[in-house]
């Protein structure tokens, strides 16, 4: 029986013909299909390629019966649940790097087309019009451009920044002076935005990054500024820049994304004469088109026909036995990187790059290769600041780029957890953060390192993390203040310095804690810092 691939989305011929040519593979296109749509139609098929349109949501993959891998023609997951698929040990690929160029060059013409008013100009005219004097613009040259986040694209937005002769301050604090772009200056977000002419994001949607743009932002800006959001929606607050162009704040803006795709005729910056606007058209070239369906195709009936996995979000290249004994490595990995990558920037610390990561094996692991597992490690440690498509190809990619320094140790000391995995962090800011955490068996995983503290704590769902004096009654105080906002607590783990000392307190709940009551816990002389992590 061949295996079935489920194409939702329209895909560049060249990858279907690769698909097609493989006999043991039947393809069948249903574009668009979306939705409940989407969910009816995915119980028969061994695999499916989306784009940006199609929502890949939990309810789609608990319908899939005999789904195996998902493929993503394109770098960005947010449109699949990825937890979900891996929960079902379905595969989730993408697309690393095939459409960098192409969106890049989309910023720097909605840059241009947004200072030379290039569209309404060529309607005004199209109408019949000759405006000459309505459609006075700005030049570039010896503008500064102020790039927000320093991956990928952002630096060829830069760089094409540069060759446009402008002067480029950026601000990514996961980017040191070592590894920034020559000729662009690193700056604060706030310097950034009171010396730049033209604003561009260039950051993946994650909850640090959503209403990244608001009107706080805004009103620290220079008075003109135009801004440009080529990255995703939601980042950049419409409503905000909406208000500013009218209060003549903001000259003009730029948008590709928008919180809402696509957009109704309630969004406040449609109407709005300043704007331009293009619908999601980023990726959107014939050259980049074709190398991700090409490149997709490629990962999928490879996959699929012989086992081989390339640029998976959720799972590195291994062999099947591989897979088998390093699995619950990899999920303990990547919550361990994502551990110490949230406790960087808990209780106000300011966030900042990641210089130096320390990995010590103990037990089997070392027997089936460690590299995997400390790209699972890397993965879970970048995605908060680049992103869910980083995957275990590009994560040690992103970071050698940043120039962290990764160091891995096969210990044979002795030890309390035969299998064992220990991440140390230090970050820019000059703190350090070690967390470490064991397999036992065939897939219980345990976190038993926290900085100073050692316990046995389930590393998964919405933890609240308190440090507190090791004092009575805390527990029980903690517990009614939860109860009483509605908050459920599923299970507690404990771990202290000495007794009279300071203790850590881990209160998996169900729901996440509002930050109101965050703040309330941090009130009481007991409490020394309060944070919500999420470990998935």
């Amino acid at each position: 029986m061949p295996y079935r691939v489920l194409i939702s989305e329209d895909l560049a011929p060249e990858g279907l013909a690769i698909l097609r040519a493989e006999k043991d593979i039947e393809v069948v296109e249903r574009p668009p299909l979306k939705g409940p749509e989407l969910a009816k139609e995915i119980g028969d098929f061994d695999a499916l390629i989306v784009r940006s349109g199609a929502k890949v949501t939990a309810e789609v993959i608990a319908a899939a019966t005999r789904l195996k891998v998902i493929g993503r023609a394109g770098i960005g997951v947010d449109n699949i649940d990825v937890p979900a698929a891996t929960r079902r040990g379905i595969v989730v690929m993408n697309t690393p790097g095939g459409n960098n160029v192409t969106t890049a060059e989309h910023a720097i013409s909605l840059m241009l087309s947004c200072a030379r008013f290039i569209p309404q100009a060529n309607a005004s005219l199209r109408a019949g019009k000759w405006e000459r004097s309505k459609f006075t613009g700005t030049e570039v040259t010896g503008k500064t451009l102020g790039v927000i986040g320093l991956g990928n694209i952002g630096r060829i937005v830069a760089d094409r920044a540069l060759g446009l002769q402008m002067k480029v301050v950026a601000y990514d604090p996961f980017v040191t002076e070592e590894t920034k772009p020559m000729q662009v200056e690193l700056v604060s977000l706030d310097e950034l935005y009171g010396r730049a002419d033209f604003v561009s994001v260039h950051v993946p949607l994650t909850n640090e990054t959503r209403g990244l743009i608001d009107a706080a932002a805004i009103a620290k800006m220079k008075k003109g500024v135009r801004i440009v959001n080529c990255a995703r929606g939601g980042i950049v607050d419409e409503q905000a820049v909406a208000d500013a162009i009218a209060s003549g704040q903001v000259a003009g803006a730029a948008f590709d994304v928008f919180s809402q795709e696509p957009p109704d005729a309630s969004n406040p910056v449609m109407q709005l004469p300043t704007v331009v606007a293009t619908p999601h058209l980023g990726a959107s070239t014939g050259e980049a088109q074709t190398n991700v369906a090409i490149a997709i195709a490629e990962q999928v009936s490879a996959f699929l026909l012989r086992g081989s996995i390339s640029a998976a979000v959720n799972m590195p290249a291994m062999t099947p036995e591989q897979r088998e004994h390093l699995g619950p490595f990899l999920i303990l990995g990547e919550k361990l990187g994502s551990l110490v990558a949230q406790l960087g920037t808990k209780d106000g610390a300011k966030a900042s790059a990641p210089v130096e990561v320390e990995i010590e094996y103990r037990g089997d692991v070392a027997d089936f290769g460690t590299k995997t597992v400390s790209a699972a490690i890397l993965r879970g440690l970048l995605v908060p600041m680049l992103g869910s498509e980083l995957n275990y190809v590009s994560a040690p990619v992103a970071a050698r780029e940043r120039g962290i320094d990764v160091r891995e140790t096969v210990s044979t000391a002795a030890s309390d957890f035969r299998n064992r995995v220990a991440v140390k962090v230090r970050f820019a800011a000059g703190v350090t953060h070690e967390v470490a955490g064991a397999v036992f068996g065939r897939s219980t995983m345990r976190l038993v390192k926290l900085n100073d503290f050692f316990l046995e704590a389930v590393p998964d769902g919405h933890i609240l993390m308190l440090h507190n004096r090791d004092v009575p009654g805390v527990v029980g105080r903690v517990g009614t203040l939860l109860g009483q906002h509605g908050v459920n607590i599923a299970g507690l783990e404990l771990g202290r310095e000495k007794v009279g000392g300071q203790a850590v307190s881990l209160f998996h709940v169900d729901d996440p804690v509002p930050e109101a009551v965050l703040a309330e816990l941090r009130k009481a002389p007991e409490i020394i810092s309060a944070a919500l992590i999420h470990l998935e």
